[in-house]
């Protein structure tokens, strides 16, 4: 919701985990392949889990076996699986698709070996597998929502000790989070996303600080940092207020300064931190126009940016008609409809059971 590319930065975010799965179904197999097909691709990958080896690169399952060698380093003996995934969130759209596999194919692992790893050491466990493969040098943010959220509730996280504090939203009979997908995808291990964070990490060290959670802005104008440095130090200091803010006004209630917030945060993506694009804004430029009586209470991008989705909390009665705008300022400029649809907080990974049972109870 709002908290952006401060992550990486040891920062603050404030992000609610949707309802939209990743599922994987699997058994033991006695011997070696392990089959792992991806249903909505279409697409089947054999590896050996008994012999874990660095994962191949290009392939859906790199994110898959990516986790089981993070679980085959810590000494777990990981057993070979036919294995099934199916998604419902769009890929390349800025709402944790990657980390949702990831996360789905380390709660399944850690049931199957009775791992036992608490909500943070699977993040963290999922984290190094997405710097592994795709090489992506992502924060933890996506990770530990997806391990860590509670249903009704948005988490404020800390990701300097890597602690969640959840925060009630607001009832759905009253707001409503609508998600305006651009259909503009990226791929963050390709994107602007490295060269920002590579763009933060020296700004740091020129600051003489770790991260830039540690930076102030009367730091910036002596500290000889490039145009670049500067705004994206800037940004990554007032983002980090601005989550601490929101977070204070949605437990407060207090919607018309989180929407604010929202909206603040989003011109500072765009105009500072250089990772929006004309799509994402014309959605929030879409939104601005609507705030207040019109029913929209804040819009921003979310993600890591360079394309995905725009994010707005509207009030529910006006859901119809913010969408309606949304779409029609969307095909004026583009030629085309963006995706628009409401999700609510929902809670964390879990083990589902015997699928089995499941289907045969259907």
């Amino acid at each position: 919701m709002i908290g952006e590319h401060t992550d990486y930065n040891n920062g603050y975010v404030l992000p609610m985990a949707i309802n939209r799965w990743a599922i994987i179904v699997a058994e033991k197999v006695a011997a070696p392949p392990s089959t792992l097909w991806a249903v909505d691709l279409d697409e089947v990958f054999e590896a050996d889990f008994s012999r874990p080896s660095a994962p191949r690169s290009g392939s859906f399952a790199g994110y898959l076996l990516s986790v089981a060698h993070q679980f085959a380093n810590a000494g777990h003996e990981v057993p070979n699986l036919n294995l099934a995934l199916t998604s419902t969130i769009p890929i390349g759209a800025g709402l944790g698709s990657s980390a949702a596999v990831g996360v789905a194919m380390a709660t399944l692992l850690d049931h199957l070996l009775d791992a036992r790893l608490d909500p943070i050491e699977r993040a963290v466990l999922c984290q190094r597998a997405e710097h592994g493969f795709p090489n992506t040098p992502c924060g933890i943010m996506d990770m530990l929502t997806a391990t860590c959220a509670q249903e009704g509730h948005a988490l404020l996280i800390d990701c300097l000790p890597n602690t969640a504090r959840p925060i009630p939203m607001p009832p759905g009979r009253q707001v409503t989070v609508l998600i305006a997908d651009t259909g503009r995808r990226h791929l963050l291990a390709q994107s602007g996303y490295a060269d920002r964070r590579q763009t933060c990490q020296s700004a740091a060290r020129k600051l003489g600080v770790g991260t830039l959670r540690e930076a102030t802005l009367g730091m910036l104008p002596d500290a000889g940092l490039s145009e670049l440095q500067r705004r994206c130090a800037h940004h990554v200091i007032l983002e980090n207020q601005r989550t601490l803010l929101a977070a204070a006004a949605l437990k407060t209630g207090d919607l018309k300064t989180l929407g604010e917030l929202m909206f603040d945060g989003h011109a500072s993506l765009r105009d500072g931190f250089g990772v929006s694009c004309p799509e994402l804004d014309c959605l929030v430029d879409a939104a601005a126009d609507h705030r207040g009586p019109g029913g929209v209470i804040g819009a921003r991008m979310t993600g890591g940016g360079f394309g995905g989705c725009c994010v707005a909390l509207c009030k529910t009665d006006a859901v119809e008609s913010v969408s309606s705008e949304l779409r029609h300022q969307f095909v004026d400029h583009f030629g085309r409809a963006p995706e628009i649809f409401a999700v609510t907080a929902t809670g964390s990974a879990g083990v589902i059971g015997d699928w089995r049972e499941r289907i045969a109870d259907r």
